[in-house]
């Protein structure tokens, strides 16, 4: 499995975590269903964007002439 999809479950991991502390302390219950899913859907996305961006080496290629 590649780095990207190591660290993207990782943050799904760490969404659920939170998402049931919090639904354990009764914030969820204020909230409401609609907000909470607006939440998770846009920490997907910064998820995504941020293993995406972290994902690879970037590397320079010198080319020596002579």
């Amino acid at each position: 499995m590649k780095w990207t999809g190591m660290y993207f479950i990782g943050f799904i991991i760490l969404i659920g975590g939170v998402l049931g502390a919090l639904w354990k302390m009764g914030v969820l219950e204020t909230i409401g269903t609609t907000w909470t899913v607006i939440g998770v859907v846009i920490l997907i996305g910064a998820g995504i964007m941020t293993a995406v961006s972290h994902s690879g080496t970037r590397e320079n290629i010198e080319i020596d002439r002579k």
